[in-house]
């Protein structure tokens, strides 16, 4: 079970949508007590905000995919066991009457610890357990959290379920009920903190969460739960919140602030919308950003309206990062007012775990670890993804291969069952690695680190060929006699790992030294050039066939078939079921890179 919270007297915090806050100070003697104060001087407080985002289920500095301790090239630390002593060193520092501990989003989804607790032994069972997050996340003392996309990835029960589990409220001002179009979640939280001088201070944190839910889970969410855009709940909730006493609005939002969309016009909401949440709506002191996985230690917008700079901080992806929004406020006719804030990151690899945390879940930690490490089947020859981006290889042609199977096997028997199935799959780890010999639960889930469904969308040739085409933006233009390096080949335009796509069924080549829109030649179905009016059956992750990464066309093809369970399960089952993998059996070279027809590689 989680730890109690400590209660505090210095700051309670309340949730709601205009649930007022006890204690308000009275008119009477203001005027005077004004004058007292300019013979004094002016009255001064301090506080801190401290922030994580993009959790993502780690509670440990540890991979369980690769069963070790987690490292990348900078050496970071991940975890909230390590936040927590970076937090306990900060409240130490402050005072812990004088800080508030919050979150932008995307805490249950990630790691399989996450997943155990979601599907292998779930939270909503009755008489379950309680979510390590929530556990950990509670023995730390949020104050509040944002709701991120990734929470409704498990389906509304389990979000429902850790948050009865959550002993902080979790926020999101524009996830909306379908019906009601009220709030489904608590808007916002206030929390009063007491200051040795003068009234206490009320502190407002509104939750934003991303509009790209609708897009990204919609079998989750439609007709139950509708996203408008950041801007347009923020204009609403903030002049709300000042009227409601708030001396300090700080919106904690889950949304990059680059002011792009993933999804094109799909939504006609801006998915990294926090800088024009700062741009356009006037009232807000900070905001914390999240989604994007960057890192911002402080950034600062200015608003239109008032010319008042507004401060931004992201800390980095996992508990790689905590935020510090260090306020300085003046006490100033009668009330708190905001005189400077800054903004700062700490760095999770200069601590220990804290102990604390570690007690609490090492039992959850080793259920997962024997949970990962179940053998389920051999494989023939090793299989790595470290050159998938750039090259055709057998283990990303293993996913397709399981997909194209899956698909053919559902469809036996209907109208389509003739029909051939191509197959979508991208790289989202270069790490990812299937060894020869024993295979277990962890080296295929590795593979899959998304908790991507399997959907069957019929597509046409000539939308095949624009598929391809757009996933090709992926490549950096390189001449045909300039030195290609594998290292700054890929991710033009800042384009993910996950939203390249090769497509199995097809062979084509990819001409890089050709600008983008016109890199794809020689596409050809059983050796013959690929018919725009050829009809085929697309096995594609409903992430892409929802309408992420604004692929063309297949947001819009007819839905033939889809299936509830994870990818990354049927993958597991179908090695299972197998016994045994063989590369030989599927790995073929379907796609290159070239330049003018000549291989890159």
């Amino acid at each position: 079970m989680p730890l109690n919270r400590r209660k505090f007297l210095e700051k309670s915090a309340v949730t709601g949508a205009g649930v007022a806050l006890a204690g308000a100070v009275g008119a009477p003697g203001a005027q005077a007590a004004e004058a007292r104060e300019e013979k004094r001087g002016a009255k001064r407080y301090a506080f801190t905000v401290l922030g994580t985002t993009d959790l993502h289920g780690n509670v440990f500095n540890w991979d369980y995919f690769t069963d070790k301790e987690f490292d990348d090239k900078d050496h970071n630390d991940i975890g909230l066991a390590k936040v927590s002593t970076l937090v306990n060193r900060v409240r130490e520092e402050k005072g812990r009457r004088n800080t508030l501990l919050i979150d932008a989003g995307d805490t249950i989804q990630g790691t399989q610890l996450s997943y155990y607790y979601a599907k292998v032994d779930p939270i909503t069972a009755e008489g379950g357990p309680v979510h390590p997050m929530a556990q950990a996340m509670n023995a730390m003392g949020y104050d509040a959290a944002a709701l991120g996309n990734h929470e409704f990835n498990y389906g509304i029960p389990v979000l429902r379920k850790f948050e009865q589990q959550c002993r902080f409220p979790l926020l999101g001002a524009n996830a909306l009920d379908a019906k009601t179009l009220r709030p489904a979640f608590a808007p916002y939280s206030m929390h009063r903190l007491r200051t040795p001088c003068g009234r206490d201070v009320k502190v407002a944190v509104l939750g934003l969460t991303n509009p790209g839910i609708a897009i990204w889970d919609k079998a989750n969410v439609q007709g139950k739960m509708t996203f408008p855009g950041l801007e347009e709940q923020a204009a609403k909730w903030v002049p709300k919140l000042r009227s409601m006493g708030a001396d300090v609005v700080i919106v904690s939002a889950h949304s990059g602030s680059s002011g792009t969309s993933s999804y094109g016009d799909q939504l006609p909401y801006i998915e990294n919308a926090a800088g024009l949440v700062a741009e356009q709506v006037p009232g807000i002191d900070a905001i914390l950003v999240g989604h994007a996985h960057t890192e911002i230690p402080e950034y600062f917008v200015t608003n239109k309206e008032t010319g008042k700079q507004v401060v931004l901080s992201e800390p980095l992806k996992w508990g790689q990062r905590l935020t510090l929004f260090d306020f300085q406020l003046v006490w100033d006719k009668g009330r708190w007012a905001v005189e400077k804030v800054g903004a700062q990151v700490l760095n999770s690899n200069t601590v220990q775990e804290d102990p604390e945390i570690v007690r609490l879940l090492s039992d959850e930690h080793e259920k997962v670890v024997a949970y990962v490490n179940q053998v389920i089947g051999t494989n023939a020859a090793e299989m790595t993804s470290a050159e998938a981006p750039y090259k055709d290889v057998p283990i990303i042609d293993l996913i397709n291969h399981i997909q194209a199977d899956t698909v053919k096997q559902a469809l036996a028997g209907t109208e389509h069952a003739a029909l051939p199935v191509l197959s979508q799959a991208a790289c989202f780890s270069r790490s990812a690695r299937i060894p020869a010999g024993e295979v277990t639960i962890r080296d295929v889930a590795g593979l899959y680190v998304f908790e991507n469904t399997l959907e069957a969308r019929l597509m046409t040739g000539a939308q095949m060929k624009a598929y391809l085409e757009f996933s090709a933006n992926y490549f950096v233009q390189t001449a045909p006699d300039a030195a290609v390096d594998p290292a700054k080949l890929t991710n033009a335009n800042g384009t993910p790992d996950y939203n390249y796509d090769v497509v199995s069924g097809l062979a084509y080549e990819i001409d890089i030294a050709k600008p983008a829109g016109s890199r794809v030649t020689n596409v050809r179905f059983e050796g013959q050039p690929l018919a725009d009016d050829a009809k085929f059956v697309f096995a594609v992750n409903n992430y892409r066939a929802n309408g992420g990464g604004n692929f063309p066309h297949v947001a819009a093809a007819q839905l033939l078939w889809s299936n509830s369970d994870e990818i990354r399960n049927t993958m597991i089952a179908w090695v299972k079921a197998k016994g045994s993998i063989d590369p030989a059996g599927f790995a073929a070279v379907d796609w290159k890179l070239t330049r003018n027809g000549t291989p890159v590689f």
